[in-house]
Order: structure tokens, then sequence, then C-alpha cells
């Protein structure tokens, strides 16, 4: 479970947007990822870290990645992300695409997928995510413009779940429950104990509800919330960023913005 060693990341593009964040690509042994610091990062004052997780496909996830890693660097955070094993240009993983066919099947006709379907689309994903995820945090943080501490926001749950129970450096996790996860991952998140920050669409139809609320529950964590929100899982309120923002706010160091006049938090 531990980083790869010896891994390599190259800067490859860099492009200012308008509003100062500083957006570059990036190489991590073939392996594409995009980040972005704000303007207010330097090597005096590095700004703490946020990794962006998405549910693969970095081209067409690349919109929404760009616009929650702005909302970021607004609070003071860079951002950071790179492609899941599997999506995108990278090599497909055998295992994973015979259960995705396989959920697929159990879905239309009408029926749960079993554990083993779950297991076989999941945890070869976290087996090899992870530790990709972890080489990407040892070489961002090398940077003199990025420091800790640092977040998991958002992406596949049972990856995030993964991190935050082996990363000691990720000290608060957001994580969004919009896929399925296996009951070994229910088990791993006993043991986290990062302050946490769970969204759930009541009325995500690809989601078990039941065992969203059972992940959640597992959670060791003392300090945990539950944010759930009518509609389905593109219907997420503007507002719940806004929440996500401030309890990032909480734990990676920043102060709360003022209030009426007066501080928050």
């Amino acid at each position: 479970m531990s980083a790869p060693k010896g891994t390599i990341m190259q800067l490859t593009s860099e492009q200012l947007l308008d509003d100062g964040v500083l957006e570059r690509e990036l190489d991590l042994d073939g392996v594409p990822g995009i980040l972005w610091t704000p303007a207010s990062a330097t090597p005096s004052a590095p700004a703490p870290l946020i990794l962006l997780g998405h549910p693969g496909g970095l081209p067409t996830m690349y919109p929404r990645l760009q616009a929650r890693a702005r909302h970021s660097a607004e609070l003071g955070f860079a951002a950071v992300t790179i492609e899941l094993p599997g999506s995108g240009d990278r090599p497909r993983i055998a295992v994973v695409e015979q259960a995705r066919a396989d959920l697929r099947q159990a879905i239309q006709a009408g029926e749960q997928p079993g554990e083993d379907v779950i297991e076989r689309l999941i945890l070869p994903l976290v087996e090899q995510a992870v530790p990709e995820w972890r080489a990407l945090l040892d070489a961002v943080l090398a940077l003199p413009e990025v420091g800790g501490p640092v977040g998991v926001s958002g992406g596949v749950i049972a990856v995030g779940v993964r991190l935050a129970l082996v990363e000691p450096r990720v000290v608060a996790a957001g994580l969004f429950a919009g896929s399925v996860v296996p009951r070994s991952i229910i088990d791993e998140a006993r043991e986290v104990t990062v302050p946490l920050h769970v969204l759930l669409q009541w009325d995500d139809r690809g989601n078990d509800r039941e065992l969203a609320l059972d992940l959640f529950d597992a959670f060791g964590s003392r300090e945990k919330t539950l944010q759930a929100n009518m509609g389905g899982h593109t219907g997420v309120p503007s507002h719940a960023a806004e929440d996500a923002g401030r309890f990032f706010l909480r734990h990676l160091g920043r102060p709360l913005p003022d209030v009426d006049g007066g501080r928050v938090g």
C-alpha cells in the first residue's frame, strides 16, 4: 500500500487563468494530471493542498475539476488531480472491465449486483490508485509553493476511504457517496479517524442509499458530518460546495472568512 519509489513528476505545460490561478499539466510516470495553485502560494507562504478525486476520464471531467480547483484557490488552497487507472487514455484493467459489464447486466435485469461483482469493480482500482495518489503527494509537496496539511475531496469513495486510512498527511476528507462500496472498504472505514464531510444525494438512483448510510455509520471519526440533499447524482446544490469549503477551511489551517463583520468558527 506504500507509494511507488522513484516516481518522477514532470510539469509539462502551464497557463495563468484570469483569476490568477496557475494551472499546470503534469505527467507522473506516464499518468496525466493537473495542478492548480493560487496566486497567494509562495515559498514563504506555501498553500495547503487538496487532492481532487473524480470518477475517471480526465478530459471529460476537466471543466468540473477546474471549477472545483478555482473554488479551492479562492480559499487559499492548491489542488491536484490525476487520471484514474483504466480511465481516459490509460490501459484498461481486464477484471474491472468484466465487472463493469456484469454490473450493467445486473442493473438491466433489475437485480442487485453481487458482492463479488462490486469487489472486482472497485478493489483493483483502489489497490492501484492509492499508491499513485501517494506518489503524487510526494511530488507535489516537494514544490516550494505547496505545503501541508492535505485534504481529500470527492472521487470514488472507496479510494478516498483508503487514502484517509493509510496516508498520514491527509488530515480531512470530503467524500461523495455516489459509487458502490465493497464490504471490506466499510470495514476499513471503522479505522478512519480524520474529520469527515460526506455528501449524499438522496435520490441518486445509481447509489445504494442504505449502503451509503452504513458506510457513514462505520467511520471511526469523532467528527463526521453527513449532508444529504434531495436530487439525483448530478443535482448537487451550489451551497454544498460552500459547505465543503468551510469544512476544509476549518481543518487545513486557514481562518474562516468574516461573517457580518465577525470571525466565525
